[in-house]
């Protein structure tokens, strides 16, 4: 299914629909590469090769595709897959309390898609999920060290809430917490 999205800043070469369970390997895919291309230069060899390995492993994340808790959108530049986000409804830290928030659990484009414009669809594109699900809150994790994410979300509206800590591989790393009111 292709969503509909509200914006004018994107080209005619862009398009996300929604992921189905076919999609699986692809999604199982593309979210080994895009971490791996993100996170590969500032972590060690061993602790990426654990992750990749044992915590985030083709099965895993093929097994998150299709279920009930689970959106994923698979953005497309002209033909070529550009990106991918996964939103997650019903965990989220008690930090935010009794709202009904949705949660952006990753959003990352294709290393060779960055700057057209992948980023910014997929951001919109669960911003008007979230409107659409009566959600009052959308929220995400980031890597405290991951500058250009943090600065993306600040641009569009997400403010630091809460920590949280996140294993990769055998390095404990810290995550800010950040949100947005809808």
């Amino acid at each position: 299914m292709l969503l509909h999205l509200e914006f004018v800043y994107c080209c005619m070469n862009l398009s996300i629909r929604e992921a189905t369970k076919e999609d699986a390997i692809l999604i199982a895919d593309l979210s080994q590469q895009t971490f791996y291309d993100t996170f590969a230069a500032d972590n060690t060899k061993e602790d990426m090769d654990l992750f990749l390995n044992k915590q985030f492993t083709k099965g895993r994340l093929m097994l998150e595709v299709g279920a009930p808790e689970n959106t994923f959108l698979l953005a497309y530049y002209k033909d070529e897959v550009a990106g991918y986000a996964k939103l997650r409804e019903g965990k989220q830290p008690k930090s935010l309390g009794t709202k009904n928030a949705l949660e952006i659990a990753r959003l990352y484009a294709v290393t060779s898609m960055i700057g057209k414009g992948v980023g910014k669809a997929l951001m919109q594109a669960c911003i008007n999920i979230a409107k659409t699900r009566g959600k009052e809150v959308i929220w995400l994790g980031v890597w405290e060290r991951n500058q250009r994410a943090i600065a993306f979300y600040q641009k569009w509206g997400f403010e630091k809430f809460d920590e949280w800590n996140f294993l990769l591989g055998k390095d404990v790393q810290r995550d800010w917490l950040m949100k947005k009111y809808l």
